[in-house]
């Protein structure tokens, strides 16, 4: 297998506080765009050519990457010119596929972070002749996803959708987004209209008798579809629990880019970034955080399992948990906010405006 499809798609609305006007597979994850780990990772897994099927202010992806050769890829893009689903995304892009009918294709998901072993996927496909070959993933409440029970030799037997009852638990067992095609599956699928791979496509093969094979591969696996999950996953980067070959610099508490500067004393801790033109004040103690370029955090001020973005600036002693601050905000001092607020891009909090914990 040498080539796939990267699907980027939608708005990624959950994160559009901290920035406007870029992407969610564009925001920096441990130094670098997240979609660079997604290319990386496809790169050490033997893949040659990547088309990027791409929506949503597309116009970044090209710029950014160009032709590929930078990370040793060739790649293409082709932009929807309306909504497809994931089935009409796949098929939109075929065309630029090299493919004979036979060969396999990687698809995989832009917004999914994974340890999963690709050529192990891969030698899974060959090796069953399936026509479809699915990462499946473990997880303890099976409840917000759709189930894919599989029989004693991993052949998928159903497609069902979110139970809503015990009873309806039948296997903890989920699609985790990313595949094998062979590609004239690809070309079966309908052109020019919305197709979904989960409600659609998969169903139907499995009714006509195509062979649908699903790996278990429960490794490390996170959707990064909210602000929380996306500092996470970045952190989970930093400490070596996500693999990744474009982190740039060794795997440890804190990854701080050559043109950051912390304070000796400042305390920087459970996979916490740094970015470019950053700066981190005495005594401030950051734990488990993303700063992109040139975000600010002043003396004293204590920021954890929070998100800040460019140019934003968190006033001294302030205590961040859970946050999402967007690009050019600015927190003052002596506030306190906790899991879940979001501050707007280039908004400002004055000094002392928000407290939880008692006065006393």
């Amino acid at each position: 297998m040498t080539e796939a499809i990267l699907l980027v798609g939608g708005k990624g609305t959950r994160l559009r506080p901290l920035t406007v006007n870029t992407p969610k597979p564009m925001v920096p994850a441990a130094g670098v765009p997240f979609l660079t780990h997604q290319l990386a990772r496809a790169k050490a897994a033997g893949v040659e050519h990547i088309v990027l099927a791409t929506s949503y202010l597309a116009e970044v992806f090209e710029p950014h990457f160009g032709d590929g050769s930078d990370l040793g890829l060739s790649l293409e893009y082709v932009t929807e010119e309306e909504p497809l689903g994931t089935g009409g995304a796949i098929r939109n892009v075929a065309s630029r596929l090299h493919s004979g009918p036979d060969d396999p294709v990687l698809i995989f998901n832009g917004d999914i972070l994974t340890g999963l072993d690709i050529r192990a996927l891969v030698a899974t496909h060959a090796d069953s002749g399936a026509d479809v070959s699915l990462h499946l993933t473990r997880v303890e409440d099976p409840r917000a996803f759709g189930l894919v029970p599989t029989d004693g030799t991993g052949r998928v037997t159903a497609f069902l959708e979110k139970p809503q009852t015990p009873e309806e638990i039948v296997t903890d067992q989920i699609n985790a987004g990313a595949y094998v095609f062979r590609r004239s599956v690809i070309d079966s699928i309908p052109a020019g209209r919305p197709v979904s791979v989960e409600r659609e496509t998969f169903p139907e093969l499995l009714a006509s008798g195509a062979h649908l094979q699903g790996m278990v591969d429960s490794t490390y696996w996170l959707d990064l579809g909210t602000p929380q999950a996306f500092v996470r996953g970045s952190a989970d980067l930093v400490l070596g629990r996500a693999p990744s070959p474009a982190v740039p610099g060794r795997c440890g508490d804190r990854l701080v880019l050559p043109t950051a500067r912390v304070a000796p004393d400042a305390k920087l801790t459970g996979g916490t970034v740094v970015g470019a033109n950053a700066q981190v004040g005495e005594g401030a103690r950051v734990t488990g955080s993303t700063l992109l370029a040139g975000a600010i955090v002043e003396p004293g001020a204590v920021v954890t399992d929070s998100l800040i973005g460019a140019g934003a600036r968190i006033g001294a002693r302030s205590v961040l948990t859970g946050a999402v601050i967007g690009d050019g905000a600015h927190v003052g001092p002596d506030n306190e906010l906790r899991d879940g607020i979001r501050i707007w891009c280039d908004a400002t909090l004055p000094a002392g405006t928000v407290r939880f914990s008692s006065d006393q």
